[in-house]
């Protein structure tokens, strides 16, 4: 199973503390960020996190990022303007 999420992850400090969270939280999943690239406001400029596992709880991976001041949610398909 894939799960796939963005998030207002800023910058390689940032990525490197989530990732290490997540991974401490599931260590079962196999995880990884792409930083943004674009400088459009949360939702539309944002990183991507993706996660790989047998089992994913979405809403326990998003509701642990928040908790850590980051914005998340599950990657819906819609265009930014």
């Amino acid at each position: 199973m894939i799960g796939v999420f963005l998030a207002d992850i800023e910058n390689k400090r940032q990525a490197k503390t989530i990732s290490k969270i997540v991974k401490h939280h599931f260590p079962a999943l196999s995880f990884n960020i792409d930083l943004k690239d674009s400088n459009l406001p949360f939702p539309c400029g944002h990183s991507i996190i993706r996660v790989e596992g047998d089992k994913i709880s979405s809403l326990e991976i998003i509701s642990l990022i928040q908790t850590h001041g980051i914005k998340c949610d599950i990657l819906e398909d819609k265009i930014c303007k």
